[in-house]
C-alpha cells in the first residue's frame, strides 16, 4: 500500500467507510462526485495559465490549441498526484480518471463557450441540489407521516451523513 499518513489508502478507506455506511450515501457519492469533478473542470478552463499570470511561457505547450495548462490542469493534476501516492494501481486509474475528465471538460468548455458553459455549469449544480433537496423532503415527509419523532428523524439524518 502507500505510504503512512495523508497518503495512506487504507486509512482514508476506513475513515470513509465509518462515515459513508449507509447503501444510499455511497451510491450517490459514487453518482455525483465525478460530475462535479467534471463541471468545475470545465468552470477552471476559463480561468488564465498561472505561467501568464507569472509573466512567462510554459517551458513546453501541448500540440492542441484546446488543451493548455490552466488552473483545472493544475487542479486535475494534484488529484491524480494524490491518488497515485495514496496506491499506485488504484490510484493511477484515479489519476488516469482525473486527467481524463480534464482533457474531456476542455474539449466540452472549448466547444460551449464561455458563456454557454457557465450557463450549462450553474443548471448542473442548480439541478443536483434541486433534487437532493425534493428528495431528502420526500423522505422527511414520508418518516412524519409513519408516525416517527422529529427527534429520532433528525437522528436518522444525521447516522447518515
Amino acid at each position: 500500500m502507500g505510504s503512512k499518513g495523508v497518503f495512506d489508502l487504507e486509512t482514508h478507506f476506513a475513515f470513509y467507510g465509518a462515515y459513508h455506511s449507509n447503501p444510499v450515501n455511497v451510491l450517490i457519492h459514487t453518482i455525483f462526485v465525478w460530475p462535479i469533478f467534471f463541471t468545475s473542470l470545465v468552470l477552471l478552463y476559463f480561468t488564465p495559465s498561472p505561467f501568464r499570470l507569472l509573466g512567462f511561457e510554459p517551458p513546453f505547450t501541448l500540440p492542441s490549441h484546446v488543451l493548455f495548462f490552466n488552473f483545472g490542469f493544475f487542479f486535475a493534476l494534484l488529484y491524480a498526484g494524490f491518488y497515485v501516492l495514496m496506491d499506485r494501481k488504484a490510484g493511477s486509474l484515479a489519476a488516469f480518471l482525473c486527467m481524463g475528465c480534464w482533457v474531456g471538460s476542455c474539449y466540452l468548455a472549448n466547444h460551449l463557450g464561455s458563456s454557454l458553459a457557465s450557463k450549462v455549469d450553474f443548471f448542473l449544480y442548480v439541478g443536483l441540489i434541486s433534487r437532493l433537496t425534493y428528495g431528502f423532503c420526500l423522505v422527511m415527509l414520508s418518516l412524519l407521516q409513519s408516525g416517527s419523532s422529529p427527534d429520532l428523524i433528525l437522528a436518522d439524518f444525521e447516522r447518515l451523513l
